[in-house]
């Protein structure tokens, strides 16, 4: 059992539904972003294009998640001051740099300058989280990121926030990630990242998809990998969506939730296909009809199998934490 201090319960519960599972959509991508405008719209996209589209797509599918992710450079204060992120509906900030550092020994995440947990927490926010490229498999690489990890971590219960991490697999050298062997390798990797992550004092893991669904077909052999998955985490587990087409992520989805994952953390899989159209009438025609069936679609299936955050913890909906008397004058 589990017993979470009183801040982090309460950014738990404003980022996932009443039955605590997360349904959340993720608008944080910056230079990823740009690129998909780029080629999509065959245009250079420069700040306030940027924040434009963050705000459409917040106005879309904030009133159909439980919480949104956005990024301090062009969504979150911006998102919020615009009117266009409900109220009642969760707000996590992402903490990292976009991109990655490249050294001899893996891909190194460093933070965004001028940024940090406690301008996170001030701004209102119920969460912090972090993107960090991983291979367990290169051991200076994942040492080095794992401190990162763990650093914020302590700065997170310093200002009691919840912390998701988002580790993300990444070929190397020799290898190519769309290819049949890379996909055999994928599973181990996925499943050891979540053990290794895990083990800091983190709230929920984002991770990805422990099978690669071109490659492994066998629904029951799939399963069994997001059930050794759901063993390997010691925190509640949510399932990203790293760009796959919707059916995809759908599937991933169901298949995910039925093994004990707590929801979703999904971005492009979801609203991607509306960055095609040029003019912004239709691309909103689109993000308020069909993205928003997609994520309405995403919502039920998690709503039926995902398994609430705090059942993972071993706690029960009335009894997250033991409250003394006078409680408040130790906190």
């Amino acid at each position: 059992m589990t017993r979470l201090s009183i801040g982090k319960i309460r950014g738990l519960q404003q980022i996932s539904t009443a039955g605590g599972i997360f349904i959340i959509c993720a608008i944080d991508h910056r230079g990823s972003l740009q690129d998909m405008i780029k080629k999509e719209q065959l245009q250079e996209v420069a700040y306030q294009g940027m924040v434009e589209h963050k705000l459409d797509l917040c106005q879309a599918l904030a009133p159909f998640s439980s919480a949104i992710l956005l990024d301090p450079n062009y969504g979150a204060a911006q998102c919020i001051a615009s009117s266009v992120l409900p109220g009642q509906t969760g707000l996590l900030v992402s903490i990292e740099a976009t991109g990655y550092q490249s050294n001899p020994d893996g891909r190194v995440t460093t933070l965004q300058k001028g940024w940090s947990v406690e301008k996170i927490k001030r701004m209102g926010a119920a969460a912090v989280k972090i993107l960090v490229y991983y291979r367990p498999d290169l051991k200076k690489a994942a040492k080095r990121q794992l401190e990162t990890i763990d650093a914020v971590a302590h700065q997170c219960l310093k200002a009691d926030i919840p912390f998701l991490v988002e580790p993300v697999t990444y070929a190397v050298k020799g290898e190519t990630a769309s290819s049949k062997e890379y996909a055999a390798k994928k599973p181990g990797l996925v499943i050891e990242t979540a053990r290794q992550t895990t083990s800091l004092p983190i709230d929920v893991l984002k991770s990805e998809f422990p099978a690669d669904l071109r490659y492994h077909k066998d629904k029951g052999e799939i399963l069994q990998l997001c059930q050794q998955l759901d063993q390997a985490s010691k925190s509640p587990w949510v399932i990203l969506s790293a760009g796959v087409d919707y059916q995809q992520f759908r599937t991933q989805v169901e298949l995910a939730c039925q093994a004990g994952a707590s929801g979703f953390l999904g971005g492009r899989a979801i609203w991607q296909d509306a960055l095609k159209f040029r003019n912004r009438k239709d691309r909103m025609k689109f993000l308020n009809t069909t993205v928003a069936d997609r994520l309405k679609e995403l919502g039920n299936i998690a709503a039926k199998h995902a398994t609430p955050w705090y059942r993972k913890m071993g706690l029960q909906a009335h009894e997250l934490a033991s409250i003394p008397q006078n409680w408040y004058a130790t906190y």
